[in-house]
C-alpha cells in the first residue's frame, strides 16, 4: 500500500455467476468507509481481474463468487498475480463457499472468505487491517 493514499480494493465477480447485489453492497460499505473501489462488473476472467487489480495499483482483491467455481477462480487469480509479481496484492473474497473449502482457500495464499451472513462491518472492519499490515511491512 502506497503511504498516505486510502486503499485501493478491485471488488470483481468472476465466471459466470450473473448475481451481484452482493458484490454491489460490499463495494458501496468500503466506498463509504473510505476505500478506493473499482469494481469491474460480472462475467470478469481472472486474467481481467488480475490486469485491472495491477492497472489500478490496488492493494487488494475482493472476489465474490456464487457459481460454486471458487476453488478454480480463486486459485487461478491467485497464480495470475504471482506470475505477474503482484503476490502482495491481499485475495479475499466471499459468497456461496462451503466451511469445508475456507482452509483449503486459506491454504492456496486467500487471507479471507466471508460467508452469507457477514456484516458489512464485519467486511470493512478486516479490510481496514489491510493499512496496518501494510505499515508493519
Amino acid at each position: 500500500m502506497t503511504e498516505g493514499r486510502p486503499l485501493r480494493v478491485v471488488v470483481a465477480k468472476p465466471g459466470l455467476d450473473g448475481h451481484d447485489r452482493g458484490a454491489k453492497v460490499v463495494a458501496r460499505a468500503l466506498r463509504d468507509a473510505g476505500v478506493e473501489v473499482v469494481y469491474t462488473g460480472l462475467h470478469q476472467t481472472p486474467e481481467q481481474i488480475v490486469e485491472a487489480a495491477i492497472q489500478e495499483d490496488a492493494d487488494a482483491v475482493g472476489l465474490s463468487i456464487l457459481s460454486g467455481a471458487h476453488m478454480t477462480l480463486f486459485k487461478r487469480v491467485l497464480e495470475l498475480l504471482a506470475e505477474r509479481d503482484a503476490a502482495d496484492i491481499v485475495v479475499f473474497g466471499g459468497g456461496i463457499i462451503p466451511e469445508a473449502d475456507i482452509p483449503l482457500l486459506a491454504e492456496l495464499g486467500v487471507a479471507r472468505v466471508f460467508t452469507p451472513g457477514a456484516s458489512t462491518q464485519e467486511i470493512v472492519e478486516w479490510v481496514d487491517t489491510l493499512r496496518d499490515r501494510a505499515r508493519a511491512s
